[in-house]
């Protein structure tokens, strides 16, 4: 697979730059710093947002949500470390940006993701990309994907009142969960560990704003 193969060139100014905000960020990791070079952001972003597709910062990606900030993805992986041989659970497909890291990444990603539009446009970009790795399916992703649990990485784009205990149950031996928890307008990102059947859990960053979790497991579309 060789992502640049569907690259426009145009953007290589802009895509260095970007991944020099990600070293600022902190994050010097050489291996996710090259990911980051080797997926082309801007076939995930809409077209009327193009402009602000190497910016780092949150994008509109339609349907009320957002492509994340590439730092705080970058953030995430340097934090869940996936491995070759790890099965990845993403919850919140969105733009399929960061499931193409993941894909890259890892053995095998599966993305749920409940809105089908996004869902079905991410689909498209990562068969252009020629990602062979990758299930998605659309519905709750609160719930997890227990037919191919478990997994050794799952990461969460949305926040959620409560960690969904599905997840944590579909969490393999030595596996790490990533997930925003907390109030609808501020989270904290915990980080959650399986470590000889327990379960262990530290806050790595205070004072998050993510889309909320909808979702049995997560709020309701009302606000409850």
């Amino acid at each position: 697979m060789e992502p640049g193969s569907v690259d426009d060139f145009r953007y290589v100014g802009a895509r260095r730059r970007l991944i020099e905000a990600i070293r600022a960020s902190g994050i010097d990791d050489l291996e996710i710093l090259r990911h980051f070079d080797q997926v082309p952001r801007h076939l995930f972003i809409p077209e009327g947002m193009l402009h602000r597709a190497y910016d780092d910062a949150p994008v509109p990606i339609g349907f009320g949500q957002t492509a994340s900030q590439p730092s705080l993805q970058a953030f995430y992986l340097h934090l869940l470390r996936p491995n070759p041989e790890d099965r990845i659970l993403e919850v919140g497909t969105g733009s399929g940006f960061l499931t193409a890291l993941l894909a890259l990444m890892g053995d095998r990603v599966y993305s749920v993701e409940r809105i089908r539009g996004l869902s079905s446009r991410a689909r498209k970009v990562l068969d252009a990309m020629g990602f062979q790795n990758v299930a998605l399916m659309t519905g709750d992703g609160t719930i997890g994907w227990r037919k191919f649990a478990p997994y050794q990485v799952i990461t969460v784009a949305a926040a959620s009142p409560e960690v969904p205990h599905a997840l944590v149950d579909q969490l393999a031996e030595g596996g790490r969960l990533l997930i925003p928890v907390g109030e609808r307008e501020v989270q904290d990102l915990l980080l959650i560990r399986r470590r000889e059947g327990e379960i262990l859990q530290e806050s790595v960053r205070e004072g998050c704003t993510f889309v909320p979790l909808l979702g049995r497991y997560g709020w309701d579309e009302d606000g409850g």
